[in-house]
């Protein structure tokens, strides 16, 4: 199985100080022992890079150049299945947009979820279990 990562649940397995950062790991840990694999698209690795690198969220915060390196290393590993958005994400965003009423605070986070649903992802792991729940298409995990 492939299941699409989510920045919130990235920073949690990466961060040491994180409050959900043992769970994190086990649940990723556990996953890839039994041969799943994690979808993970370019956006998320930008906002990854964004809040590991930010002193005000961070105590011990990432140098950029530690963050882009930790970042190449998740893009090209083994168990990495790369999404990059389509055309029918793009459509399924402009869709859920308009049919859900969402506003500009949803924008990445409904984009993300519509390259998940569009590469075929059933499975999200991430803290933020409202930002995928509504969509009515995934199970999630991690939160």
């Amino acid at each position: 199985m492939i299941h699409g990562i989510d920045t919130s649940f990235l920073v949690a397995v990466e961060l040491s100080s994180h409050s959900q950062h043992v769970a994190a790991r086990q649940l990723l840990l556990s996953l890839h022992q039994i041969g799943d694999r994690f979808g993970l698209a370019p956006q998320v690795l930008a906002e990854f890079v964004h809040i590991v690198t930010d002193s005000r969220r961070c105590a011990k915060p990432l140098t950029m150049g530690d963050a882009l390196d930790r970042a190449s290393q998740l893009w090209n590993a083994v168990e990495t299945v790369r999404l990059l958005p389509s055309d029918a994400g793009v459509a399924c965003f402009f869709t859920w947009m308009r049919r859900h009423r969402l506003g500009r605070k949803r924008l990445l986070d409904t984009q993300l979820a519509a390259t998940f649903h569009a590469a075929g992802i059933g499975s999200v792991l991430s803290l933020n279990r409202p930002d995928f729940e509504l969509f009515g298409c995934f199970s999630i995990q991690g939160s």
